[in-house]
């Protein structure tokens, strides 16, 4: 009996510490708890540690407690969800799949005043949101824009790459690079993702739906089928290489003089000492528009089932403060008006396109915020660009896209 009533305490002791630990039954500094999951890992978790540190610092009453799940993210952050213990705030950027279990922000924000939402960039709430309400709080972003190698350019003897180039002007530049060098003009993806590629098609005035999430008249629209085409012909006249990677190697190795990619480049080809430019994308000459980029971007989010919303809300807005987004700049591109304008953000070559970007990829939603079987989707339309755009293939763009239309 003795043995029984001891095991019992034991376990009843046990569940009290991890109750505690996880921020459900308190703690003995009286302080409220708040777990804050991240994605990060290594340098990045022990940087973020320090912030959290410096917040616990400055509140007698909040405790936060940092939880880094890297690569076991999203699988921890689903079986949270499904068994009632999330953690209260959360990085997020798949709201689709998410949204469901996470606290709308929208009062929280109006409590903050118009100023507090004018000065985040206005393109970010729209990736922060799904069916009409926020559920998160812009942190970081990249759009994409053409990096070019100048060393190339100059050795072909072709001038730089500038915002006002059309699609017309890169192909016969990178046709010229190729002709005089024998470098790759250009290089995309062979498979790209349908994330990031749908750009194209924005750019060009149509999309991969409708707003009820259809296919068949977008995907296949003539606007859509001339981007892939023009793809495909860069590939098969030969100036142009479809890659299995990003285009980042090839790139870096000086095999082909530009390619499309995200701001997470920069740092590796500045390690690597190498001569480059950044400037935005080209235009499709006939759609009479500025080109459009996705965004890659991430928020902090609240969990619906969070117990102390309250302190969960002051940790969101010092993560997302200016003071943070400061401290971040060289892991984040910052998302707040003004500390760009401070950090003279715009001064930074390397930088500031991809804010010439943001500002132009206003008003276009991503399909995966609308087909809701998108995961499905995705995989049949990756399948459909590799018969596109795989060398040993080359298939017919009208029949490609025709058949994943339907």
């Amino acid at each position: 009996m003795k043995r029984k009533v001891a095991v019992m305490c034991v376990l009843a002791l046990s569940a009290t510490m991890a109750l505690s630990a996880y921020g459900c039954g308190g703690s003995d500094s009286g302080k409220t708890q708040i777990r804050f999951a991240t994605w990060d890992v290594a340098e990045n978790v022990d940087f973020q540690q320090e912030l959290v540190d410096k917040f616990n610092e400055e509140h007698d009453d909040i405790e936060v407690t940092l939880e880094a799940y890297g690569d076991e993210f999203d699988t921890k952050i689903s079986s949270g969800m499904g068994s009632g213990d999330a953690p209260d705030v959360m990085y997020m950027w798949n709201y689709p799949s998410y949204y469901e279990g996470l606290e709308p922000l929208d009062d929280y924000i109006a409590e903050e005043g118009d100023e507090y939402k004018a000065d985040f960039y206005e393109t970010l709430w729209d990736y922060n949101s799904m069916d009409g309400a926020t559920y998160g709080i812009p942190i970081g972003f990249t759009t994409h824009c053409l990096f070019y190698n100048r060393d190339i350019f100059d050795e072909a003897g072709v001038e730089y790459p500038t915002e006002d180039w059309t699609w017309e002007d890169l192909q016969a530049a990178a046709q010229e690079i190729n002709e005089a060098t024998g470098t790759a003009g250009f290089a995309f993806m062979m498979e790209p993702d349908p994330y990031d590629f749908e750009m194209y098609l924005w750019s060009n005035g149509t999309a991969y739906c409708d707003e009820e999430g259809t296919l068949d008249g977008s995907l296949n629209s003539d606007e859509s089928k001339e981007v892939f085409q023009m793809f495909q012909d860069m590939e098969e006249d030969g100036y142009a290489v479809a890659t299995e990677g990003d285009g980042t190697d090839e790139f870096r190795a000086g095999n082909a003089a530009m390619y499309i990619y995200g701001s997470w480049s920069i740092d590796t080809l500045n390690e690597d000492g190498m001569n480059y430019g950044v400037t935005t994308i080209p235009a499709f000459s006939d759609a009479g528009q500025d080109s459009v980029s996705i965004l890659s971007s991430s928020g902090l989010s609240m969990a619906a089932d969070c117990e102390n919303k309250e302190a969960a809300w002051e940790f969101i807005k010092y993560w997302t403060s200016t003071e943070c987004n400061i401290e971040r700049i060289g892991t984040e591109l910052p998302v707040l008006n003004s500390v760009v304008d401070s950090e003279g953000i715009m001064e930074q070559e390397e930088y500031a396109p991809f804010y010439t970007m943001l500002e132009q990829s206003a008003g276009h939603t991503p399909a995966s915020f609308i087909i809701e079987d998108w995961s499905q989707v995705s995989e049949n339309l990756s399948l459909s660009f590799e018969q596109i755009f795989n060398p040993s293939s080359l298939m017919d763009v009208d029949e490609v896209l025709d058949g994943a239309a339907q």
